[in-house]
């Protein structure tokens, strides 16, 4: 099975219909994982068909939770998981990437341009210190517990926002560690084509006041 067999099998699996474009924009990102990685640290892995699976398709789990979002950032982006495939799936919906690593940010900035993302900004810098944009959802991929990171993102959600976090293993304790001025809508079972590791969504809100 090559790239493209693997990735349209994982869309059908997740229901997903996308794009000629869209496919091959996923599958070209995936190739600029793999040409940079030495370079910029960015993934463990090392082979293209593992990407689609742990990367690509587990970004893409995210998108029946924004559906409704029109603003998102991705909180400890690293190396554009999740929201760059999100990007290329959701081009309308506007993505900030943000990341302290300079290193991450400065792929993350090439791979914008060679995949000519318009709907995506990238941020340098430590989350407690963006304080000039508010989105709909705050989203991050194994960037905190979700204590912290919730203490450090509160601040960027509007007033309908909320937080979609996405974790391995059932978070028992972290969810036991969640503030009582946050509520917490539901926690999903993923299922992610061609991947045996447990993940889970949790979606959160702040409790109005």
């Amino acid at each position: 099975m090559d790239n493209k067999q693997k990735l349209q099998e994982g869309l059908t699996a997740l229901g997903l219909t996308l794009t000629t474009a869209q496919q091959l924009l996923l599958l070209e990102y995936v190739a600029l994982l793999k040409k940079w990685n030495g370079t910029y640290n960015l993934t463990s892995l090392r082979n293209e068909q593992t990407m689609i699976s742990h990367h690509i398709l587990d970004s893409l789990t995210l998108l029946p939770y924004i559906e409704q979002a029109s603003t998102l950032m991705d909180v400890g982006s690293g190396g554009g998981m999740p929201g760059i495939p999100a990007a290329i799936c959701r081009p309308d919906l506007q993505i900030t990437l943000l990341d302290a690593n300079t290193k991450k940010t400065t792929f993350l900035r090439q791979a914008v341009i060679e995949l000519g993302l318009n709907n995506v900004t990238v941020a340098s810098g430590r989350v407690e210190e963006m304080h000039d944009k508010k989105v709909d959802v705050v989203t991050s991929r194994a960037f905190a517990e979700l204590k912290d990171f919730i203490s450090l993102t509160a601040h960027l959600l509007n007033e309908q926002g909320y937080w979609a976090a996405m974790k391995g293993v059932y978070p028992y304790e972290e969810l036991e560690q969640v503030p009582e001025n946050v509520e917490i809508v539901k926690v999903d079972k993923l299922s992610v084509p061609m991947l045996e590791a447990e993940r889970h969504m949790v979606i959160m809100k702040p409790k109005a006041v």
